[in-house]
């Protein structure tokens, strides 16, 4: 089977930044299957209810994935430059909480 292109794309630039892969990893494939339960749903004609729940858990998983690689990039990225001629406190912590406010 052959690799997706934005897999390799992102492995390509993310390889210097994601600490845990394997979290990572873990994360796409309950998302996988939470979107292959949706389909099942779909596909047996369940009610609005149980694919409206279905599919706002799956929405929740994805925000927490984007918060995580955001955050790793805040980390890697902002952290670094605290030191020069950054302001008082933390901004990276800031940061890192109004973006995983906004993803949840």
């Amino acid at each position: 089977m052959d690799t997706p292109l934005p897999y390799l794309l992102m492995r390509s630039l993310m390889s210097h930044s994601v600490r845990d892969k394997q979290k990572l990893l873990h994360r796409v494939r309950r998302i996988r299957g939470q979107l292959d339960a949706i389909e099942r749903a779909l596909d047996a004609e369940a009610g609005c209810e149980e694919i409206i729940q279905q599919l706002t858990s799956c929405r929740g998983a994805m925000s927490g994935l984007v918060g995580v690689v955001v955050e790793e990039h805040i980390r890697t990225h902002f952290a670094p430059m605290k030191g020069k001629g950054a302001l008082a406190g933390d901004p990276t912590e800031g940061l890192i909480r109004l973006v995983h406010s906004y993803f949840r």
